[in-house]
Formats: C-alpha cells, sequence, structure tokens
C-alpha cells in the first residue's frame, strides 16, 4: 500500500475504474462469511471470527496434471452451489484491464482441475461465468460466444460471425472506456436463454499508432476509434435458446448506430430483457422492455435533460451494465438528477415512479438494498463536497438518517454482506486511513478493529481544506499543503495541480489527496501545493454545479480555476505570483495548456501530460456527452480546445506524451506542437515512445517521468521562501 503512493492521482482513478481490483472476495450467500484468495489459497474467512479460516482449495491443489507449478490465480468466482471453482489465470491487458485469459475448473470432491476452452487460442476466454445451475459455463473467445457442458466439456458456440468487427459479448474501445462495459452477455435466470450485446464495428474507421522501437520497420497498431462527430458502432441485443439452439433480434425501435445501449439485465422471470437505451446526445433515457420468445418490445419510461443524462452511478461497481431490482422483480431502483439532485426512486414495470430519497443533498452512490428491513443504504456528504458517509432511507422514503458515525470524518466505504447486518468498512482521511474492520448494521458498532491503520507522519506537512469565492461569485473547494517551517512573511512559490472536467474530482478527504509526481517533498523543498474543484466536475453539490459545464469545457472550468488563483494570491499574501505552475495529466493536461493560452499572465509554468489539444480529436461517447454534437455546435469544441489559445503562450513548458497512448492520441501533442511552432513558441517536449495513457510501461518509465516532472518544475519555478 505504501509504494502505491508513488502514484499520481490520474493514474489513482485508472485504478479504481478496474472491475478487477476487488474481485478477489466473494461473499458466501448467507453473508456471514467470505471466500478469499491469500497466499494459502483459497479459504473460507468468517468475518467475525478472524484467524479461523477454512481452506476451500489449497494452493498445492492448483497444479494441474502434467505441471509442476501451481497456477496463478488472478480471480476466482464459486459455482452456485459451492462444490468448485472458477479459476481466472494467465490474463492480458484488452485496454484498461486484464479481461482475457485462461479459465479452469476446480471440483472440491473430486480435486480435479480441468481447463476450459482447451481448443480455443491461448489467453483468449472473457467473463467465463457459471450457468444458474452451475453445470455450465459460457464465455466469449475472439468476439464469439461460446457454452462449455461441465460434465463433458463438450463446447457449443452460439455466435459465428465475431471478428475484429463484429463483437459479440463484449465491447469496443469507446464503450468499454466511456460506459465501463466490458462483459457483454447475460444468463437467464432459469438458465435456458443468453442475452447479449452485438456491436458492428465495420464501419467504425481505425486510429493508427505507429510503433518505431520494436522491430527493425516500423508498423502501425490500429484501435478502431469513433472521435466526436464521427458514427459510434451499431449496437443491438440478441437472444440464445439453449434447447432450441435458435438465435433472435431484440426488435428495439431506433437507429442502431445513433442510440446507446449502456445497460441491459434480464427480467427475474426469464421471459424478457429490460435496458436502458440513449440517443447519441445522450440526453434522452429510454428503459424497454423486449421479450425473450418474440423479440418485441416497449418503452415503459423516458426521461431527458437539458444537458446531459449520467448512467454510471448504481450499486455494483463490477458490473455497470446491470439492474438493481427489488419487490421480488416487481420494481427496480434507479437514480436521476430530474429534480436538482442525484436522487433514488423506485420504478415497477409500467414505468411508474416513486420518489424515495427527499432530502436536498446528492446521493453519491448507493450501496445496498437491505430487503427484509426495507432499508435502502447510501452514501453522502451533505455539507461537504470532499467527503462521504453511509447513509440509510426507509424503502417508503422520508428523511435519510445518517450511518457513518461522527468520528470517521473523510471518504468512508463499505462492502455489506448479503444479509445486511455486517459490513467490512474502511475510513480515509488526509491524516490517515485504517483498512479492513467489520462493523454491524445499521448500529455500525465495531465487531472486528481494522486491519491496517496507518497515520500521516506527524513530521509531514498537514493537508489544510479551504474555501474560496470568486468574483464571479463560485465558491470553490481546494487543498493546500504549505512549506515546511512556513513563514507567513515571505514568498513561496505555487503549485496548482487540476483536472477540472467531469470525469473526477481532485479535492477530497482521503489519504491521497496531495499526491505529486515529485520526486521529493515538495513542503520541503518550500512549494505552497494546492489543488481548485471547479465547477463541471462530479463533485456532490447538485445538478447545477456539475452541469452548468455542458458545452462550456475548456471555457467555464479554465475561469473557474483561474479566478480562484486570483482570489487565493488577493487573501494569502504570502504567494509570489511571479512563480506560479501549475500541471494536470489527461483532461487536468488540457486544462494546463488552456490555463497557460487563456491567462498567461497569471500562470508562468506548465507541465502537461497527455492532453487533449482539440477536442474533436477525442471520442465521441465522452466529449458529444459534455459538448453536444460537432455538427451542430462546433464552435463550442474548438473555442474549448487549447489549440485555440496556443499562440497566446508566454511562460515556460513542457509537454509530455506516450506515443502509444490510445486514449488520448499522441496526435493531439503533434497538432498542438505545429501551433506552436507556426508562433515561434518555444517548449520543452518528452516523447514516451510506446507508453499508453499512464506512461508507466517499460523499465525506469515511471522513475524518469517523476525525475523530469521535479527537475523542470524547479528549474521554472525555483522553490522556497524568500
Amino acid at each position: 500500500m505504501k509504494k502505491i503512493k508513488k502514484l499520481t492521482i490520474i493514474a489513482f482513478y485508472f485504478l479504481s475504474l478496474s472491475p478487477l481490483a476487488a474481485q478477489k472476495m466473494q461473499w458466501t450467500p448467507d453473508g456471514n462469511a467470505y471466500y478469499s484468495f491469500t497466499k494459502k489459497g483459497v479459504e473460507v474467512v468468517d468475518v467475525l471470527h478472524p484467524g479461523k479460516e477454512q481452506t476451500f482449495l489449497d494452493k498445492n491443489e492448483l497444479i494441474p496434471s502434467g505441471s509442476s507449478t501451481p497456477l496463478e490465480v488472478q480471480n476466482f468466482k464459486v459455482s452456485p452451489d459451492g462444490k468448485s471453482l472458477l479459476l481466472y489465470t494467465n490474463s492480458k491487458k484488452v485496454w484498461r484491464d486484464n479481461t482475457r485469459g485462461d479459465y479452469w475448473i476446480f471440483d472440491k470432491n473430486s480435486k480435479k482441475l480441468t481447463q476450459l476452452g482447451k481448443s480455443l487460442p491461448a489467453s483468449s476466454l472473457m467473463f467465463a461465468k457459471f450457468s444458474p445451475d452451475g453445470k455450465k459455463v459460457a464465455y466469449v473467445s475472439k468476439h464469439n460466444i461460446y457454452i462449455e457442458d461441465l460434465s463433458n466439456n463438450q463446447l457449443t458456440k452460439i455466435t459465428d460471425d465475431g471478428t475484429d468487427r463484429m463483437i459479440n459479448g463484449t465491447f469496443d474501445w469507446v464503450y468499454e472506456e466511456e460506459f465501463g462495459t466490458r462483459d457483454g452477455f447475460r444468463w437467464s435466470p432459469d438458465g435456458r436463454k443468453i442475452a447479449y450485446w452485438k456491436l458492428d464495428a465495420r464501419d467504425t474507421k481505425n486510429f493508427l499508432m505507429i510503433n518505431n522501437t520494436d522491430s527493425l520497420y516500423s508498423f502501425t497498431i490500429p484501435v478502431e476509434y469513433p472521435k466526436a462527430g464521427e458514427n459510434p458502432s451499431g449496437c443491438s441485443i440478441w437472444f440464445y435458446d439453449l434447447s432450441a439452439k435458435t438465435t433472435k433480434k431484440a426488435d428495439i425501435s431506433g437507429d442502431e448506430v445513433q442510440h446507446y445501449i449502456p445497460r441491459m439485465e434480464w427480467v427475474q422471470d426469464s421471459k424478457s430483457i429490460i435496458l436502458q437505451q440513449l440517443n447519441r446526445k445522450q440526453n434522452q433515457s429510454k428503459i424497454i422492455i423486449a421479450d425473450a420468445g418474440s423479440g418485441a418490445s416497449k418503452t415503459i419510461h423516458t426521461e431527458t435533460d437539458p444537458a446531459w443524462i449520467d448512467i454510471k452511478t448504481r450499486w455494483n461497481d463490477n458490473d455497470p451494465t446491470g439492474w438493481d431490482w427489488i419487490e421480488n422483480g416487481k420494481e427496480f431502483l434507479w437514480l436521476s438528477e430530474k429534480d436538482g439532485w442525484r436522487h433514488i426512486y423506485k420504478i415497477d414495470m409500467n414505468g411508474k415512479e416513486t420518489l424515495i430519497t427527499k432530502d436536498a443533498f446528492d446521493v453519491i452512490k448507493p450501496e445496498f438494498f437491505d430487503v427484509p428491513n426495507k432499508q435502502i443504504y447510501f452514501l453522502a456528504s451533505p455539507d461537504n463536497a470532499t467527503q462521504k458517509y453511509l447513509y440509510k432511507v426507509s424503502m417508503k422514503g422520508g428523511k435519510a438518517q445518517r450511518v457513518t458515525p461522527g468520528a470517521y470524518t473523510g471518504s468512508n466505504q463499505y462492502t455489506i454482506s448479503p444479509n445486511g447486518k455486517i459490513a467490512v468498512f474502511n475510513n480515509s482521511n488526509v491524516n490517515g486511513q485504517s483498512i479492513g474492520a467489520v462493523v454491524s448494521l445499521p448500529e455500525h458498532k465495531e465487531l472486528v478493529a481494522a486491519k491496517n491503520v496507518t497515520k500521516v507522519n506527524p513530521e509531514t506537512s498537514k493537508t489544510e481544506f479551504f474555501q474560496i469565492t470568486t468574483e464571479d461569485g463560485i465558491t470553490l473547494d481546494g487543498w493546500v499543503v504549505k512549506p515546511k517551517n512556513f513563514d507567513p512573511s515571505k514568498k513561496y512559490p505555487i503549485v496548482f495541480m487540476v483536472y477540472g472536467e467531469p470525469a473526477l474530482q481532485t479535492v477530497t478527504d482521503d489519504y491521497y489527496s496531495s499526491w505529486s509526481l515529485y520526486a521529493g517533498d515538495m513542503a520541503q523543498d518550500g512549494y505552497v501545493y494546492v489543488s481548485l474543484e471547479n465547477r463541471g466536475t462530479p463533485a456532490p453539490k447538485g445538478r447545477e454545479w456539475r452541469k452548468s459545464i455542458y458545452r462550456k469545457i475548456g471555457k467555464l472550468n479554465i475561469r473557474d480555476q483561474a479566478m480562484g488563483a486570483k482570489a487565493l494570491f488577493a487573501k494569502w499574501s504570502y504567494i509570489d505570483t511571479s512563480r506560479v505552475a501549475v500541471w494536470g495529466w489527461s483532461g487536468g493536461g488540457s486544462s494546463t495548456l488552456n490555463l497557460l493560452g487563456q491567462y498567461p499572465d497569471i500562470y508562468q509554468t506548465g507541465i502537461a501530460i497527455a492532453p487533449v489539444a482539440n477536442q474533436l480529436f477525442y471520442d465521441n461517447i465522452y466529449q458529444e456527452r459534455y459538448m453536444g454534437l460537432p455538427q451542430e455546435n462546433r464552435e463550442d469544441f474548438v473555442n474549448g480546445s487549447p489549440l485555440a489559445y496556443a499562440k497566446n503562450l508566454k511562460g515556460n513548458l513542457l509537454l509530455i506524451h506516450g506515443t502509444g497512448d490510445d486514449n488520448v492520441h499522441y496526435q493531439n501533442t503533434e497538432v498542438y506542437i505545429n501551433e506552436l511552432v507556426k508562433y515561434n513558441k518555444q517548449f520543452q517536449l518528452m516523447s514516451y515512445p510506446n507508453r499508453t495513457h499512464s506512461i508507466n510501461e517499460g523499465e525506469g518509465t515511471s522513475l524518469h517521468l517523476s525525475t523530469l516532472f521535479t527537475k523542470y518544475l524547479k528549474e521554472h519555478c525555483p522553490p522556497g521562501g524568500r
């Protein structure tokens, strides 16, 4: 855990999105224990009686026949009957995560290990799942879906048109990146059918990245990547009937190319599916039910928003595509910002909705539905947008009650057991963290103490939170780390860490809130280190705060940051306004370039990592969601892009980018360089060959990046009080 502090806040953002991050723990059905993969193998851990683990699978049983070494298990699932394990090994990366690999079955009774899909290419299986009766496993390989009978390992191929462009059971690059969708098929609850996504990417253009270093002759790496203004892949839903061995397409109204389907799940009676359809601009959401037999569909609920409809927050982080059923499948829970706050609603199968959370504050994240007690648990923080606390509310609605005791300040995280009576509890704030405590619910009584408690070194400069109001009347949250031996009579340089777009908050009260690439101690060296939270970020401050940035990325957020800096300079007399630096990664790199270009009299030094220089170069789902369609308002994309302001650069600029970045293409940096050259603007550039958006591949890369960052900052924004 200590080594993770060397990650940047943006790198941690990518890590936190991973669906694999928390999958080595699986609750037992009764919710009193969980399966966990340890050095000993897979164990059943009684959460209330630590140290009394029971071995389900010993590590010595992980040695396949004919081999002398055990499998390196990276994930596992327990069968519905609890008698076997589905083991995931030999994984390979697909864009962000290692979502393809090999799968094995371990039978607890026979102690036998059997590899699935042995006739298929190595490390090609994805998203293997037991059938509801545990007798079969379905998975994806090379964009086709297979079912394997565990009694005889016979394979049934249920799709046969899968190619790099016809994608069954999983998704293309942009669906995965922007909707968080990866696993693209579902067993029906009765196990008789499978519903799956099919994406037709045949008309999606390739973006070609070039590799100049790994062979005598360079070669290109194609990524199907629909940029802003380009059509997305066509999306449809299909059914496969196991007994009839037939497929049927769901008849869903609306052009398949001009609509998205980010969520789909079976209705619990196994007769139909329910899905969410978004239009291309993502400002209209429809909930549709489609019959699995006839394919016929009907819309039961429609919602619109003048800006966009956010679909990312739901109960299960590891399955953002699914559904949250209540009342034995007769109703489901839904999130909407239609009344100005992100609230929980329940909707029945006829589309009738009922508001549950009625308080004037946001639901940050739903956590758990306690069926017997008709209670919903969720995270919220009505009074401080930098923090997270557990609340509960009755299914009948009414006033929400805080569950997290007042002693636990900061950002709190809960993994609630299926019985709703206990939770694994983590508390994190700028002063430290405690990980792995077990508490009762709703009393929040500690039943088992935290396994890992970390306190910030008292000699380390403390992170302080503040608020500043700009000349536009906008109050921004911020944190600051002041120099050691701080003397307010001296003048110190200030460094701003910025992101500023709708994907991420930077001002949060957690253990890592002041991360930096800096190789050393910024406070010891005499820097004032600051981050400000502008409008448009996903802070729990209401719909208007978040969506005021619509069609204004690169303008509104940039003005908030610049005016926030000016307000700080007026308030803090110890800031040396001749030594002002700003840095950011990805969207933060874009903000850095925009701040240098639009407010060159405020910022003298900038370090921009992997920036989007031209919003028209980024992917369509993200950019069109927040900016509209280029065909309708192209000027907003142009006016919000750093490219338009490169000619105004006055100060020092270090551009950093990986040439193998499949997310924010190196193309962005090259066109920005052309603009700087055009206007004779001098700058420095560091290109990392074949590194991706995280710039952490290859021996020595992370150290080199950190050293480069630090050296440049010290040279162009010298540290120390004067």
